[in-house]
């Protein structure tokens, strides 16, 4: 299991420094869409310049103009780019005919699609790398975790990866490890706690145990 890095509410020169310290237990550094929308491509630049050894994912949730939204996160060096899931199927195909030109991968956001055996297959089907539960902010907010998601997405994926996001920290990360997803996406579960580093250390043991 993987465990990706979500950075969201960071500016590029705090996220840098945060990463000095937790880059060794990170295998994905995730750009998160609020993080793009305040620092642009030129945090997976620099991210990427400066953390070689780990993947970074650019959180673009392209909804429209699949092909050219995903060129420009390749061309900044970002191995993964998302597609939201409930977008047309015409977009995914675009965002994944761009990453095999670039040799890189597509990963479904499918945060608020609401049938899984009718979507999953469909969104398979078209080629793409990884399938990500995605309990929204707003949905958590609410009381709603990824669990019960992820148990239902897990009866429908046949072929590709799958991630989980929502609220994960290291108290419940074994939780999510008992339904095996191959990608744990944690944000402020790792970024707000008391101490960031011995958070990341102990999800990224937890997720060793694992393989």
């Amino acid at each position: 299991m993987k465990l990706q890095l979500a950075i969201d509410e960071l500016n590029l020169t705090e996220a840098l420094e945060q990463l000095e310290e937790l880059i060794q237990y990170v295998d994905i550094v995730e750009v998160g869409t609020p993080f793009v929308i305040d620092a642009g491509r030129e945090a997976v630049r620099q991210i990427k310049s400066k953390f070689p050894q780990v993947d970074v994912l650019c959180d673009a949730k392209i909804m429209d103009a699949g092909a050219y939204e995903a060129q420009l996160a390749f061309e900044a060096n970002a191995e993964y780019v998302t597609v939201l899931g409930v977008t047309d199927d015409l977009t995914i195909k675009g965002c994944v005919e761009e990453a095999k030109k670039h040799g890189k991968k597509i990963m479904v956001d499918m945060i608020t699609v609401a049938d899984f055996a009718t979507r999953v297959p469909q969104v398979e089907a078209l080629g793409v790398d990884v399938i990500a539960v995605h309990t929204g902010a707003d949905q958590q907010a609410a009381g709603r975790t990824p669990l019960e998601d992820l148990t239902e997405m897990k009866k429908y994926v046949k072929n590709v990866q799958v991630a989980v996001a929502g609220g994960i920290n290291s108290q419940t990360v074994k939780e999510y490890m008992a339904l095996d997803p191959d990608i744990v996406i944690v944000g402020s579960g790792i970024l707000n706690a008391e101490d960031p580093v011995k958070e990341a250390r102990l999800i990224a043991e937890a997720l060793k145990e694992a393989k």
